[in-house]
């Protein structure tokens, strides 16, 4: 049996940043921040309420009768005792018997284009411990992407507007984006899992670094461009904001619409069609904070029976990170235009390259991560190279053609003035020869 180490990471995550969070709201309360330590709170504990409401939806315990673990959940410990019943499920394990065995087929990676099938007896302990790695790997994603990200951006804004990086804060950032980009590692392993269920997935140390690094490059770097735009154009930032939240919100939901597909009522019998309805957009609003700040690798298809499309799209990856490329280019380019006095002590232009190298080097490890340290890649009917190569020919496609609609226009609007000097020149040539005709017939 495998042991639980992704829960005890997630639990270490969890408890270290709301401490943190907690001190650091109480520095503020200190200091006069009434606002700072509002929004500090609030992004603290909305995430937290939302990681109990997730472990108990997984768990199921609202249909059973346990007391006890709901109180606990109420008070916002339910991520330590589901901890402590996992490791005691894990060192139990073996001593006693299980009653009930089941059988689980998976595949093997194909090998010279055969994939064996293979039998595994699964008992109730392993299957428990299952369940508990799966819940904390979902309420990870929830902690990353509902909480620490928002915590990420409003202390490095903190941070800028006060020009002070304090030890407390320093500490705080660093766990919420150590927690931001454990999240979006978990987010990549249940996509292949998902996607590649029938299969026996192995995923090695080097896929775990490329993700590692892939992530905190992407991730650092969309911060700190929301951070510098925001702190020079304030207002501006909101819209900007509101926009990506609401597009890839609205986005499973129009997919959905044009599909005309029935609405899904198997994701939980005990639900009502309102609780389904809130369940689904609760969603679709984690898929929209995951894509706020970097590619969501699960995607959401409300059509699937599952809610996750398995099919891989190479296109739309690559169209998100060329938008994404040129939108943080954009508001770098308006921060640098618009910046206050306070950057007059930093290079900005060496700051502008940085970011965006920063963002194409986690580029660079996502695409190593698909090429080469995918534990599925030989399932790939295409690579991501080929995709990125040919979304670049149709862009230049494109352009060329742009360039030569253009050109032929510039020659439909000459073209009058051509025919005009045509039109000169005939009569010019005329009147000549008409005085020639003239002065000979005056001659004879």
């Amino acid at each position: 049996m495998k042991f639980p180490g992704s829960v005890l990471i997630s639990l270490v995550l969890f408890m270290s940043e709301t401490a943190a969070a907690l001190c650091l709201s109480a520095g503020y309360r200190n200091t006069g921040d009434s606002m700072w330590q509002t929004l500090t709170l609030i992004f603290a504990l909305v995430p937290c309420a939302l990681v109990q409401l997730s472990l108990v939806f997984i768990h199921r315990d609202a249909s059973r009768d346990r007391p006890l673990v709901l109180l606990l959940h109420l008070l916002q410990l339910g991520p330590l005792v589901r901890c402590v019943e996992a490791f005691y499920i894990y060192f139990r394990a073996g001593r006693v018997e299980d009653p009930y065995v089941s059988i689980t087929k998976k595949r093997q990676m194909p090998k010279d284009g055969y994939s064996e099938e293979i039998e595994k007896e699964v008992g109730q302990a392993e299957g428990k411990l299952c369940t508990h790695r799966s819940a904390f790997s979902r309420a990870s994603v929830i902690q990353a992407f509902l909480g620490s990200a928002p915590q990420l951006t409003l202390q490095l804004y903190i941070c800028v507007l006060q020009q002070e990086i304090t030890v407390a804060r320093s500490i705080f950032m660093v766990l919420s984006l150590l927690s931001i980009v454990y999240g979006a590692l978990r987010c990549n392993i249940l996509a292949i899992k998902i996607k590649y269920d029938d299969y026996n997935i192995r995923v090695k140390p080097a896929a775990y670094l490329c993700i590692f690094m892939w992530r905190s490059f992407e991730i650092a770097t969309r911060v700190t461009v929301l951070v510098l735009f925001g702190s020079v154009l304030r207002i501006w930032v909101f819209l900007v904001v509101l926009l990506n939240f609401l597009g890839f919100f609205l986005f499973p939901w129009i997919l959905f619409w044009l599909s005309k597909s029935p609405f899904p009522e198997n994701i939980e019998k005990e639900l009502s069609r309102v609780g389904t309805t809130i369940v689904l957009c609760l969603l679709t609003f984690l898929y929209a904070g995951i894509n706020m700040f970097c590619w969501s690798a699960v995607q959401v298809e409300l059509s699937d029976p599952d809610l996750i499309s398995k099919s891989q799209n190479w296109y739309c990856m690559t169209v998100y990170y060329i938008v994404r490329l040129m939108e943080n280019a954009f508001l770098l380019l308006m921060w640098y235009i618009y910046r206050t006095d306070f950057y007059l002590y930093v290079c900005a232009p060496m700051l502008f390259l940085q970011l965006l190298i920063g963002y194409c080097m986690g580029v660079f490890f996502m695409l190593v991560f698909y090429q080469y340290c995918h534990p599925c890649k030989k399932l790939f009917s295409s690579s991501i190279t080929e995709a990125f190569l040919s979304c670049f020919k149709i862009l230049y496609f494109i352009c060329q053609h742009h360039k030569s609609t253009l050109l032929t226009s510039k020659v439909m609007m000459k073209s009058p003035e051509n025919t005009d000097e045509a039109r000169g020149s005939s009569k010019t040539i005329d009147s000549q020869n008409r005085s020639i005709h003239q002065s000979v017939s005056s001659n004879a």
